[in-house]
């Protein structure tokens, strides 16, 4: 039998977790949709400079270009890039939210 204690810290520990998977899409679509929002931006601009520190990113993401293929390009690098930080930044959160189990 529980006692009402040990299911309320049970309850706050379960309410506490993150999904590290919905972090990660979410801060993938983030970081994606932004490259490519200001991507899309540089290059509707036009001018004879398109973007000069925006294109650095290619030393990063090989096959990047400030167009509309690397705008897609960029979206996918960023998103992936996303997705890792955000899994990382809920993994690292659930290990320090979690309490450690006591065997006793």
């Amino acid at each position: 039998m529980t006692n009402p204690q040990d299911e309320a810290k049970a309850l706050r520990t379960a309410l506490a977790r993150l999904n590290a998977r919905a972090w990660g899409i979410a801060i993938g679509l983030l970081l994606g949709g932004g490259l490519f929002l200001a991507t899309i931006i540089l290059v509707a601009k036009g001018g004879p400079d398109v973007g000069k520190h925006l294109v650095l990113l290619r030393a990063y993401f090989p096959g990047y270009s400030v167009t509309i293929l690397g705008s897609f390009i960029g979206f996918v690098y960023g998103f992936v890039l996303g997705y890792a930080i955000g899994r990382i930044i809920g993994m690292v959160y659930n290990k320090l939210v979690t309490p450690p189990t006591r065997n006793t």
